[in-house]
């Protein structure tokens, strides 16, 4: 059983009308328990018990529970006010039976807390027969983490549930959830290149490996470094702050890796690397607000796969991208309360695993040439055989996560068999996305060539298992059940094919120029052409290390995958209907079908197919455009290809992509609905229908089964199961939707999601069918492309839902140009083409789908020249005398010979190609001709005719003016006049001069001079076309044998033959019939060339005729249908401005099909209105009706601006659907519709247009709908019926001034006016006299009376004009401004709006004057004045600001007094949407003006307008009254003087500025012309500076409004850097009724640090407020305890109730004014966070500042004092230690005389400090590890009580100009070392003692373990204890152990005693204490150590070293020694004596 307990909340949002009703829903496992609703509370108290039954199962360790808290409605849904999740894991482990959740953060929809607070208690008891499962894998789901409470609030994440993994008592299979869900971004950016800002803050470091190490941070992004600080031990504290500032392509961006590293400093060996960590960009862009905040990453080591953790680093990284607020990190001191585990980057359960990518590359197939032909071409020349497809040594490189492996290389092989495993060993879940394939051609010489380069997505390829909820809605959680089961099907790893993926790049044609689309083979762009294809394989091996990172495929998997490999054949079929807006003409046009290399003309590999259209030159639509005149034969293109067969992917793909477009139209519909306000019903019945709908599709339409697929991967089986689960759960989630919704509008967001995800199902990650490329080619150069995916066209068995989208039908295609630049901006082409692809096997299916008759010929040209006025085939010179249409290759007829299958049908015949015969007047309607007359002369001779006197332009002979004759359908307009509109004299002639061997000038000029010897005049007559004529002379024109005639070989062919003609030519063509089929489907069959006979197989020629001869394929239409088209154009808007003037002259050319007409031009508007209907008569379409009905071709619209001097500027491109009407008594209406115009890929404006096609019936004119009226010449307006209905309306305009107006042509704007238009009504203001003295409006209220549709969808825009009056009547237009909307401004004008009230201080100076006394009441007596000071001490303004923020360590007593807090907003005041950006007197419109080229946001903003509208109905009928103004009761307007205080309290997260990564910040405020400059009060070496200053300015309201706020960065030889600057409004803060001049405290204080500082009493601003909203005076009873307002009684005690009274209250009276004040919404006291913006990157923030800002008035007298902000002071403490004595020291010396010994010293340092190192005395010779010392260490530190941390100032170098402060924890590292004299010291052990939670020390030696610091020390998820520190106890004593690390193990090093004690400065001086044993020794006394007489050092002490070593160690050697030197001695003696003695014994001399 499972219970939660939810007790109450604090702190609920209010409404925006009233306070919210709260109703608390608990969510587990998808089952929902609801408390009761309480009524109207904010801090609501429930304490309501839900219980949950488990039914026996035990709970997981990754159930959580959701918490919905939401406004209760008794219609319609509740209203979401915040959530909250949280995890179960401890309750589930065991650790805890209940888990209390004490003030949960609540959190809005996008993850941001909203200030409120939840209370629960959770309570669970486990089922008897379920034991907690050791082995259970715990939550890998990165998107579940677990909410943290408190300061981690801002993380809990509501977006989605959190994997359940499987229950039960077995551990999850491997492969389960180890995979990251792909999560979607969160938000698409527009792919071009912008500002990003990335923030990467290291915090700290926990369990880093090794001993007495100096770890140092590098953390690279985007190869910029950036290192920390150095810092010493194994935790360190870094808290800095990086900037990585990059200008690059989104796409780019996320895929860049951040790299964070740890070192080691203090060791000089290569492998200092302790660990790493790797993370991607875009993995943090796609977290909630594109951040981590205070996260742990596991450190691991980058070589070593079998290595654990190498320590943790706790790190925030912020992504900030244009327009994002980076969210505020709380940045308090965590206490050490963190539990890393819980909090880890990736969660416990993922661990990083090393799992393997195999990837197997088998082989690749057209790869296209990449290496010069020059080799080749010396074979060909010495007569070897030439191989050209062949030239490229083509090897493959897989990338991903930073590691590269490559194939071999294949030398000269275009289909490479590589047959090698690439084994990428990699961490697992990786946070990279995606596997990257290039394939290059390798280079001897020079740098390798990409080929193409593809991706695999991981997220596409694996799944997590979380994804099938991922979508979780309102409407959504599946029973438990369900989705455990689901769970465990769904997830898996990583695995791709056997599967060959398509590679695409730059055009395949090889030069050997270097490419211009080479970026494009390197990934960057779409690719243009097909450049190969490779079979990989890729699977995932979790266990074990692969022997090679390169490895050969076994053979037995080299067959396998053989069945992957089966081809099967395709068959194409493309009718080219039309080809339109070709924007100028030229060379003839050509287009090619290819799909892979088939049908690639230029690519010999493939059979010849007839891939290509015929050339055609394109004639002018009498417009603007120019056309392809193919009339009744269309052309068409067949080809025959070999592919894989993967219709089980890609009927899927299409199935899913129906269901997606048919819900995308249902959308699109709903919305415009929405947006034109349809009824309710009319509404809920197209919304209805549109789930059904859904809902249907879902049930009915069932995915291919795979049973019996042959070529079937796991990739398939996983993918079936996703999307089936998926489309399930949508179903269901669907059906749930149409029971419970109840706002429409709501449910949109969801129903959206549903359709992102079904767009994100159809992606097929095995798609091995290449893209259908259409590309245009202009003679033999390729021109525009188009990529169409196969899928798209492809025929399908399966059902009708399984065919493509287009397949069968006629489309729109738009070309492109490769690698466009100007994104669209020019089109090479729009074509209408229908095409169909399907397997060969059913291709008698297309005939079901072909329309028309098909017809295929052999065609060849006759070629003659003209020599000596005969024509032959003598001058011919290289030409042949039959050729093919280029001329270049020979044929013969008798050379061809059918294709397999088919035959001759008659003979050749004589049939002339129209489309290639261009007159020049073909489509005009009006022609000029032109004819020159030429004379000669010698110089200074006289002008004489010239040998040929009439010629063209280019010199040409051509006929005299007389003998031109007008053409038949032509009638002459004039007579043959002289043209002198040109550089001319004033005959017409100009003159120049030949230069032999020229027979004709280069260049001419106007005036004549002596050496000129031949001029020229151009006579030209007009002719007009006959209306009715031209259908009549098409066919009596041309040669009747059937010859075209050029003036030189080339294209430039006409059908009349001409004098100066010297080469003609004839088509000659055959037909051919398919041998036995019937049907279109027979042109499939003609595979390969027309064959040549046998004799020219050989020869060069045919050869060179590859593909030459191919047959022509055409469809013939044996009827047109007539069609009439009205296209009504009514307006546009928000247009953008290319002209100088701020504005346009747009006007817009309409295209469709082959015919366009262009609309008026409006002049100088940018929401322009044509109001004009474009009627095309007769309009021909080939093709059955009802085709088109179904799918009609685009209206496009192609808007200019038109150029009086210079080209027409294009403004933006739109399309529209026309209405099609097959019988034109239809009564559907097309409906205006706003339809985007685009430009350059961007949204730029929209424009409003409809229109309807007709299909004439026999030429019958009389049933088409009646002609609309005319406005003009052939100006037709828009209908009623389609135009909008109008009604009259009232527009008033409050004109309140003009700021910050900027010169206009280098003179400043003095005397503006004002124009406002709307709805071609125009009214203008009074002109300002002088801006500088008042710049508002002298009358600041205008009124218009205009016809405003009814419909919101279509209202004009307001458009405002700035004119300003300048000498000599110039009245030039300096600024405008659009305003697109006026929803915002409608208003009922009998509704008395208390919005109209201006604040109450605006009244007051509104009012006439009075005299004013403010009495401060100063009733304290004398005796409290010193209480006051002490309390100074122990609270002042930063305990406010603290108590405020919620940082109860740093706020003292404070809150306790009960005294006032403050609002602290993370924004701009203006932000906050319950003061409506302080706009509620008027609005501020930013003035643009002039040309708008960069697309940047407002470049040219030249002023504000400072106003508003007031929109409303008027009535028809003039009898009724008017409706009151709404604009009345103004303020004056004229200026004011104030007095301004800016208090700025400190600011977060700057830009560093310097080259340390900090920077040194003071403030720079400016105010009109005044400035203040605080460069003294620089801050050195921060980036979070507290600054606690207050500036006071006074200034003029409105010149001076604008108050500039910027912090700059000190430096002191270089110039000093902005680094960033906020400006406010402060005219709003003035003008504003929320009273934000000065924001109202809690409580009204007559002293104390809360003192009132407004100029009026509350009682004084309460009674101005009750005057403006027109309610009586407010009345105070009962010595002001209780107050009656507005209708309401209040009493002083219900406000009062449970606060806490103290002595510097003011009176009831007053202080009830303030209580009922603070319920009117008024600005409450606050501070502000401000965003600082540079110019250097303008939308991305540079930091933020806390600050806000008072506004008083002077003529209300003084204000009250202000407050004191500066920043606390640290205190000065001393901490001592006495090192009392050392035990069991490792002994790490052997003495001379062999006994283990350690010379023992300690040392010690406060981290930060370690400058002030200090050491004991030696412990010499210590036998036995113990030492005594009895030694005093004495550290000063300065400390911040309130923060609990140290600061420490120091330089960070000695060159250093100031001292860095850093904020330090308060640490002691004690060290235990081993004295050498004569080489290193040897280190033998340490701890790290927290002084603000120490190791609980023994009392005993015997009882100090290693454990003890096991227990607590290195464990950060204890809850710490405050009585543990040092501050609280101030002295400790006892014993600690010190460790040091062996390998990984820890072993006790030794254990010290000592006593801590940390005495106050005062203190210190009254108990002094000396370093060491130094005077004054006392507080205690320390005596000298109690050593053994053996301890000393040997070599100082010889006389010691004798006695207690040598003595000691020795002794019976030494006596031993001298016994043998005695009796030696003795023997020695005797030995010399005995022989005297022997021999006077024998002698005996004396007898």
């Amino acid at each position: 059983m499972l219970r939660v307990v939810v007790e109450s909340a604090k702190g609920l949002p209010k409404k925006k009308l009233g306070v919210p009703d709260p109703i608390t829903s608990i969510i587990f496992k998808g089952e929902k328990k609801k408390t009761k609703s309480i009524n109207s509370e904010v801090n609501p108290v429930w304490n309501e018990v839900l219980e949950f039954d488990l039914k026996g199962a035990a709970l997981e360790s990754t159930a959580f529970i959701d918490v919905i808290v939401k406004d209760y409605e008794t219609i319609g849904k509740d209203k979401f006010l915040g959530s909250a999740k949280v995890s179960l894991r401890d309750l589930a482990s065991g650790q805890a039976r209940s888990l209390p959740s004490k003030n949960l953060a609540l959190t809005n929809e996008s993850g941001q807390d909203i200030g409120a607070t939840i209370d629960l208690v959770i309570g669970y008891e486990a089922p008897a027969n379920a034991p907690p499962n050791p082995n259970e894998q715990k939550d890998a789901d990165l998107t579940a983490g677990d909410a943290g409470t408190g300061e981690e609030g801002e993380e809990s994440q509501t977006d989605g549930p959190a994997s359940v993994s499987p229950g039960g008592g077995s551990p999850a299979p491997p492969n389960q959830n180890v995979f990251r869900k792909a999560r979607k971004r969160q938000r698409a950016l527009v792919n071009k290149p912008q500002d990003f800002q990335i923030r990467f803050r290291v915090i700290e470091g926990r369990q880093l490996p090794g001993n007495n190490i100096k770890p140092v941070v590098k953390v690279n992004v985007c190869g910029d470094t950036h290192r920390t600080r150095i810092k010493r031990g194994n935790n360190p504290f870094f808290d800095e702050m990086f900037f990585y500032n990059v200008h690059m392509l989104p796409s780019d961006l996320f895929d860049q890796s951040i790299s964070i590293r740890v070192y080691d400093s203090s060791s000089l060996r290569a492998d200092s690397l302790m660990g790493e960590f790797k993370i991607d960009v875009g993995f943090v862009y796609d977290e909630p607000a594109h951040c981590v905040i205070r996260k742990w990453l596991l450190l691991n080591d980058p070589d070593d796969s079998s290595s654990g953790a190498k320590g943790y680093l706790k790190v925030s990284i912020f992504v900030v991208g244009t327009g994002d607020e980076p969210p505020v990190e709380k940045r308090d001191r965590d206490n050490d309360q963190d539990d890393i585990e819980s909090n880890l980057l990736l969660p416990a359960g993922l661990t990083l695993r090393w799992v393997t990518l195999k990837l197997k590359v088998f082989r690749a197939e057209d790869i296209p040439q990449m290496d010069d032909s020059f080799s080749q071409s010396v074979k060909e020349f010495f007569g070897g055989s030439g191989n050209k497809k062949n030239l490229v040594d083509p090897f493959l490189e897989a990338w991903f996560a930073g590691r590269k492996l490559c194939t071999q290389i294949i030398e000269k092989n275009a289909n490479p068999e590589w047959n090698e495993m690439l084994n990428l060993q990699v961490k697992f879940p990786s946070m990279c996305e995606r596997i990257k394939l290039t394939v290059f051609d390798w280079d001897r010489l020079t740098r390798n060539d990409a080929v193409g380069t593809t991706y695999l997505n991981l997220a596409k390829i694996a799944s997590s298992g979380g994804e099938a909820e991922d979508e979780q809605s309102d409407y959504g959680a599946l029973p438990s059940s369900q989705v455990q089961a689901g769970e465990t099907e769904v997830g898996f790893l990583p695995t791709f094919g056997p599967c060959y993926v398509n590679f695409y790049g730059s055009p395949r044609e090889f030069s050997g120029l270097p490419d211009p689309y080479d970026d494009l083979n390197l990934g960057k762009g779409e690719g243009v052409a097909y450049r190969g294809r490779v079979l990989v394989e890729l699977s995932t091996q979790l266990e074990g290390k692969p022997d090679k990172e390169v490895d050969k495929i076994s053979s037995d998997d080299i067959l396998v995958v053989q069945k992957y490999q089966r081809r099967r054949k395709y068959s194409l079929c493309a009718v080219f209907h039309g080809a339109c807006m070709i924007q100028e003409p030229g060379e003839p046009i050509q287009f090619e079908v290819s799909i892979g290399n088939y049908g690639n003309k230029l690519d010999s590999t493939c059979k010849p197919l007839a891939s290509t259209t015929q050339y055609s030159c394109a004639v002018f639509d009498g417009n603007h455009y120019y056309y392809l005149p193919w009339a009744d034969t269309k052309p068409v293109v067949v080809l025959l290809s070999f592919w894989e067969d993967i219709s089980h992917r890609l009927d899927a793909v299409n199935i899913i992509l129906y269901i997606a477009n048919r819900l995308q139209e249902n959308i699109n519909a709903l919305k415009i609905s929405i947006e034109a306000k349809v009824p309710e019903n009319r509404l809920d019945e197209i919304w209805v229908k549109l789930v059904n709908q859904l809902v249907d599709d879902l049930s009915n339409v069932q995915l291919p089964s795979l049973e019996g697929v042959t070529n079937l991967t796991t990739l398939d089986i996983q993918v079936k199961k996703l999307r089936d689960q998926a489309l399930l759960l949508m179903g269901e989630q669907a059906q749930r939707m149409v029971q419970e919704a109840s706002d429409i509008t709501e449910t949109l967001g969801t129903i959206e999601g549903w359709l992102e995800k079904l767009k994100e199902l159809a992606e097929e990650p095995q798609n091995s069918m290449p893209d259908v490329i259409i590309w245009m080619l202009r003679g033999e150069k390729r021109v525009g492309y188009a990529r169409i995916p196969a899928h798209q066209v492809l025929y399908s068995t399966h059902s009708e839902e399984a065919c493509g989208q287009y397949c069968g039908k006629t489309q729109n295609v738009v070309l492109k140009y490769p690698m466009d630049k100007s994104k669209g901006q020019k089109l090479p082409v729009q074509i209408r083409v229908n095409m169909w692809l399907g397997l060969s096997a059913y291709e008698k299916k297309f005939n079901t789908f072909a329309e028309g008759t098909f017809s295929v010929f052999a065609e060849l040209y006759e070629n003659q020249a003209e020599v000596f006025g005969k024509w032959g085939t003598t001058g011919l010179m290289n030409r042949h005398k039959f050729s093919d249409v280029t001329g270049k290759i020979k044929v013969k007829q008798e050379y061809f010979l059918p294709p397999k299958g088919w035959e001759w049908e008659g003979d050749w015949f004589v049939d002339p190609e129209r489309s290639l015969l261009t007159e020049a007047d073909a489509g005009h309607t009006e022609f000029l001709d032109e004819v020159f007359e030429n004379e000669t002369r010698l110089p200074g001779r006289e002008w004489k005719p010239a040998s040929e006197p009439f010629t063209d332009v280019n010199g040409e002979k051509a006929l005299s003016p007389a003998e031109i004759e007008c053409p038949a359908g032509w009638a002459w307009e004039d007579a043959w006049t002289y043209d002198i509109n040109r550089a001319v004299d004033e005959k017409g002639w100009e003159y120049g001069i030949t230069i032999p061997p020229d027979d004709k000038p280069k260049s001419w000029v106007p005036a004549e001079k002596m050496y000129h010897v031949h001029r020229r005049r151009r006579l030209i007559r007009a002719r007009k076309r006959v209306a009715g004529a031209s259908v009549a002379e098409k066919r009596d024109l041309g040669d009747p044998e059937g010859w075209e005639y050029s003036s030189l070989i080339g294209w430039k062919f006409h059908k009349k033959e001409r004098s100066s003609d010297t080469f003609r030519r004839r088509r000659w063509r055959r037909k051919m019939a398919p041998a036995q089929r019937v049907g279109a489907s027979a042109i499939f069959n003609l595979e390969g060339a027309l064959g040549t006979d046998q004799e020219e197989k050989g020869s060069k020629e045919s050869s060179k005729a590859f593909g030459a001869n191919t047959p022509t394929v055409s469809c013939t239409f044996d009827r047109a249908y007539v069609y009439h088209l009205r296209v009504y154009v009514y307006q546009a808007r928000n247009l953008m401005a290319l002209d100088k003037d701020s504005f346009s002259d747009p006007y817009a050319h309409v295209s469709f099909l082959h015919v366009s007409k262009t609309t008026e031009t409006v002049n100088a508007c940018l929401n322009p209105t044509w109001d004009q209907t474009l009627i095309f008569n007769s309009v021909e379409i080939y093709g059955d009706p009802q085709a088109l009905a179904h799918n009609p071709p685009d209206v496009v619209l192609e808007i200019y601006d038109k150029d009086q001097v210079g080209k027409d500027e294009m403004l933006g491109r739109s399309t529209c659907k026309p209405v099609v009407k097959l019988q034109p008594g239809m009564d559907a209406t097309p409906r205006l519709l706003w339809h985007p115009v685009m430009q350059r890929g961007e949204h730029s404006g929209d424009v409003l247009v409809s229109a309807e096609l007709i299909l004439k019936d026999k030429g019958n004119d009389t049933e088409l709908p009646l002609v609309p009226s005319m406005r003009g010449d052939n100006l037709y307006m828009v209908p009623q019926g389609v135009r909008p209905v109008v009604q009259l309306t009232a527009i008033e305009i409050l004109a309140w001034g003009l700021r910050n107006m900027k010169p206009y042509q280098l003179a400043s704007v003095s005397s503006p006016s004002l124009v406002v238009e709307c709805g071609g009504e125009v009214v203008h203001s009074a002109t300002i006299r002088n801006m500088k003295k008042s710049p508002n409006f002298p009358v600041s209220v205008l009124f218009l009376k205009v016809l405003l549709p009814k419909e919101e969808m279509y209202t004009p825009p307001i458009v405002l004009k700035v004119i300003d009056h300048r000498p000599f009547g110039r009245k030039p237009v300096v600024g405008q401004c659009t305003i697109s909307s006026l929803e915002e401004f409608r208003c009922d004008p009998y509704e008395i709006r208390s919005e109209l009230s201006m604040s109450s201080k605006m009244a007051l100076m509104a009012s006439p004057p009075r005299d004013l006394a403010i009495n401060m009441e100063d009733s304290r007596p004398l005796l409290e004045a010193e209480r006051v000071e002490k309390e100074k001490e122990v609270v002042d303004w930063w305990s406010k600001f603290y108590a405020s923020v919620g940082d109860h360590e740093k706020c003292g007593p404070y809150r306790q007094k009960g005294y006032d807090t403050l609002k602290v907003y993370n924004k701009e005041l203006e932000d906050i949407e319950d003061f409506k950006g302080l706009t509620d007197f008027c609005n501020t419109f930013k003035l643009l003006r002039g040309k708008n080229e960069n697309g940047e946001n407002d470049p040219t903003v030249v002023g504000e307008f400072k106003g508003s509208f007031k929109v409303y109905p008027l009535s028809d009928d003039p009898g009724v009254a008017p409706p009151p103004r709404q604009f009345r009761e103004l303020p004056e307007s004229g200026p004011q003087e104030c007095l301004v205080r800016i208090y700025v309290v400190r600011a977060v997260d700057l830009q560093p500025k310097d080259n340390n990564g900090r920077c040194d910040p003071y403030i720079k405020i400016s105010l009109g012309r005044k400035s203040i400059d605080d460069r003294d009060n620089y801050l050195p070496n921060t980036t979070n500076p507290v600054f606690g200053r207050m500036f006071e300015l006074s200034c003029f309201l409105p010149q001076d409004k604008d108050l500039k706020i910027s912090v700059y960065d000190y430096d002191l030889l270089t110039r000093d850097e902005k680094v960033g600057e906020t400006v406010i409004d402060l005219e709003n803060r003035f003008l504003s009724r929320f009273g934000s001049y000065c924001g109202l405290p809690q409580t009204y204080c007559v002293s104390g640090i809360n003192q009132w500082r407004d100029q009026l009493k509350p009682s004084q601003i309460l009674q101005n407020l009750a005057r403006l909203k027109g309610s009586p005076p407010p009345r105070t009873e009962d010595n002001g305890n209780t107050l009656h307002f507005g209708g309401k009684q209040y009493s002083l005690a219900e406000f009062e109730a449970n606060k806490e009274l103290h002595q510097h209250l003011g009176p009831p009276s007053e202080r009830i004014a303030l209580h009922v004040l603070r319920t009117q919404n008024l600005v409450p006291e606050h501070v502000e966070t401000r965003t600082l913006y540079s110019s250097f990157q303008p939308t991305l923030s540079q930091g933020s500042l806390q600050m806000w800002v008072d506004v008083f008035p002077k003529s209300l007298g003084h204000p009250g004092p202000p407050f004191h902000i500066a920043p606390r002071k640290a205190q000065r403490n001393y901490l001592r230690v006495v090192v009392w004595n050392t035990t069991d020291v490792t002994l790490d010396e052997t003495s001379v005389t062999g006994e283990r010994m350690s010379d023992i010293y300690v040392k010690g340092w406060m981290p930060g400090m370690e400058e002030d190192k200090q050491k004991t005395d030696v412990h010499y010779r210590s036998l036995d590890g113990d030492g005594n010392f009895n030694w005093r260490f004495v550290f000063p530190f300065d400390y911040l009580p309130a923060e609990q941390l140290c600061l420490v100032s120091k330089k960070e170098h000695f060159w250093s100009l100031d001292k860095t402060e850093f904020r330090i924890p308060p640490k002691l590292i004690i060290q235990i070392w081993d004295n050498d004299k004569f080489s290193l010291d040897d280190y033998l052990g340490s701890i790290e003692l927290d002084l603000r939670h120490l190791i609980t020390p023994t009392k005993m030696p015997h009882k100090c373990s290693i454990d003890m610091l096991s227990k607590e020390g290195d464990i950060p998820h204890q809850k710490w204890d405050e009585t543990k520190s040092l501050f609280n106890q101030k002295a400790v004593r006892g014993w600690w152990p010190c460790v040091v690390e062996n390998g990984s193990q820890k072993e006790l090093g030794g254990k010290v005693e000592l006593s801590l004690e940390i005495v106050a400065e005062q203190e210190a001086d009254e108990r002094p204490a000396g370093k060491g044993r130094d005077e004054p020794n006392m507080h205690p006394k320390l005596d000298a150590p109690n050593r053994p007489d053996t301890s000393f050092f040997w070599f100082t002490n010889p006389c010691k070293t004798m006695k207690f070593i040598v003595w000691r160690r020795f002794k019976w050697l030494f006596i031993g020694l001298i016994l043998l030197i005695l009796v030696l001695l003795f023997i020695g003696i005797l030995l010399y004596s005995l022989p005297n003695y022997i021999s006077m014994k024998i002698v005996k001399p004396f007898r």
